[in-house]
C-alpha cells in the first residue's frame, strides 16, 4: 500500500477539515486497500458552506456579475476540465474501479457541457402571457433561485456534476454539491478547478460525508431553494422529508432495471453486441444498465449462445489498463449483495448461463460478467436493481406478452428495442 491521500472540503473558497477532525478511509475496489482520506463533513460544517453559497448569492459577487461574466467563468471552467481529464480521469479510477479510457474521455467530454451553458447564461428565456385588460401591463422577471444542493452519486460524479451545476451556475445560483461517501475523490480534485476558472468564494462549496449527518443537513437546510438528488429510492425518500419542512424545489433521478428487448426480426449480431454493451459496460454500475434482456422465443437459443460465449471472453483486470474490458465493482455492500441475490436467484430456479461468481485469480471487488436465465418474472432478481454485472433474460412469444413484462416494474428510466 501506498501513501494515502488526505483530502479537504471546499467551503467559501478555502479548504478544510471537518471541524471535528473526523475522516472516513476511501477505498481502492480493485486492490482492496485504502487509498484516501475523506473529511466526514459536521452538520456546522455543512451549515457554513450553505450560508457562504448564501450570502455569494444574496450579497455577491455572484449575483453582482452580469450573465456573459458568469458566461466567461463556465467556459474557462469547461477549458480547465479538458486540460485536466487525464488526472481528472485517473483520480476517479482508482476511487471508484470504472476504467481509465472511460473516466478520462468523460472528463474531456463533460468540458463541453460547460462551454454550451457558458453560451445559455446570457439568453434564459421563456415565454410571458398577453393581457387584454386595458391600462394594464404585465412583464415577466426571470431570477435565479438562490442556493442549490446537488446530491451526487459515486457512478459518475463527474458526469453528474457538470450536468447538475452547469444550468445552475449559467442562471446565477450558487450551489453546495454533496459527494457520494463511497468516492469523493474525483469531486474534490474537481472542486481545485473552481478558483482557476474565476469562479468566486462561496459560489460552489463541496462537502463530503456520509447521509447522517451530511446529507440530511443539506437537504433539511432552511437556506437552499431546490434540491437535485440522484441516487436510490430509499436514500429519495429520506430527501423527500427533508425538503418538505421548507417547500423547497426538488428533482429526483433513481434507479433502473431497464428492459431490452428482442424480436425475432432483429439482426442477432448487433443485438448481442449491444446486449453486452449495456450491461456489462461500466461494469453494469449505471442506472441505465440494460439489465433486463427479453428475447423472442425464435431466436433465443442461438442469441444466447452467441451471448455467453462473449461474455465468457471479457477481460477483467486493473481499470487503468488500456487491454481492460471489465473493471471491479466499487463497493464491497455491491458485491455482497450481488452474491446474495444471483445465489437466492437459483433457490428460485434460475439458470446461470455464464459467471455467477468472482473471479479465482483476482483480488479486489471483481464479479464475473453473469448472466441468468429466469423461468418468470415472479424471482425477485427480476425486479431488483443489483447495480453490477448480471443480466436477467426471460423468453417470450408475443409483443404484447413481452411489453407487459417490461413495464411490469417499479422502475423507469430507460428502454431498448
Amino acid at each position: 500500500m501506498g501513501d494515502i491521500k488526505n483530502y479537504q472540503m471546499l467551503i467559501n473558497g478555502e479548504w478544510v477539515d471537518a471541524s471535528d477532525g473526523g475522516v472516513f478511509d476511501s477505498i481502492n475496489p480493485s486492490t482492496g486497500d485504502v487509498w484516501s482520506q475523506v473529511p466526514e463533513a459536521t452538520e456546522g460544517d455543512v451549515n457554513r458552506a450553505v450560508e457562504s453559497a448564501y450570502s455569494a448569492f444574496s450579497e455577491g459577487p455572484w449575483s453582482k456579475l452580469t450573465p456573459t461574466e458568469r458566461g466567461k467563468c463556465l467556459r474557462k471552467l469547461g477549458d480547465l476540465l479538458a486540460e485536466q481529464s487525464e488526472n481528472l480521469g485517473r483520480t476517479e479510477t482508482v476511487d471508484t474501479g470504472k476504467m481509465l479510457k472511460e473516466t478520462r474521455w468523460q472528463a474531456k467530454y463533460i468540458a463541453e457541457f460547460f462551454h454550451f451553458f457558458a453560451g445559455c447564461a446570457d439568453k434564459v428565456s421563456g415565454e410571458t402571457l398577453p393581457i387584454d385588460k386595458p391600462d394594464m401591463f404585465v412583464f415577466t422577471k426571470r431570477e435565479p433561485l438562490g442556493v442549490i444542493a446537488a446530491v451526487v452519486p459515486w457512478n459518475s460524479q463527474l458526469f453528474l456534476v457538470a450536468v447538475k451545476i452547469g444550468p445552475a451556475l449559467a442562471a446565477g445560483n450558487t450551489v453546495v454539491l454533496k459527494a457520494s461517501e463511497h468516492a469523493s475523490a474525483a469531486m474534490l480534485e474537481f472542486g481545485k478547478l473552481i478558483e482557476k476558472a474565476g469562479i468566486p468564494p462561496g459560489v460552489v462549496n463541496i462537502v463530503t460525508g456520509h447521509g447522517e449527518p451530511c446529507g440530511r443537513a443539506l437537504t433539511s437546510h432552511p437556506q437552499v431553494a431546490r434540491v437535485s438528488f440522484t441516487g436510490g429510492p430509499n436514500a429519495a425518500r429520506h430527501v423527500l422529508e427533508n425538503v418538505k419542512r421548507n417547500f423547497a424545489e426538488v428533482s429526483l433521478e433513481l434507479g433502473g432495471k431497464s428492459p431490452f428487448i428482442v424480436f425475432d426480426d432483429a439482426n442477432i449480431e448487433s443485438a448481442v453486441n449491444a446486449s453486452i454493451a449495456g450491461i456489462f459496460g461500466a461494469t453494469g454500475q449505471s442506472c441505465v444498465a440494460g439489465s433486463r434482456l427479453y428475447l423472442h422465443e425464435d431466436i433465443a437459443d442461438e442469441f444466447l449462445e452467441k451471448m455467453t460465449t462473449l461474455a465468457r471472453q471479457i477481460v477483467i483486470g486493473d481499470p487503468l489498463e488500456d487491454e481492460t474490458q471489465m473493471g471491479p465493482l466499487c463497493t464491497t455492500g455491491q458485491l455482497e449483495k450481488i452474491q446474495a441475490e444471483v445465489e437466492h436467484a437459483k433457490s428460485e430456479g434460475a439458470k446461470i448461463l455464464a459467471g455467477g461468481k468472482q473471479p479465482d485469480s483476482r483480488l479486489g471487488l471483481f464479479y464475473e460478467p453473469t448472466i441468468v436465465e429466469c423461468p418468470n418474472q415472479k424471482l425477485r432478481i427480476v425486479d431488483t436493481e443489483l447495480f453490477g454485472p448480471v443480466l436477467c433474460v426471460q423468453r417470450f412469444k408475443t409483443e404484447d406478452e413481452v411489453l407487459a413484462l417490461a413495464n411490469d416494474t417499479e422502475h423507469g428510466l430507460a428502454a431498448g428495442i
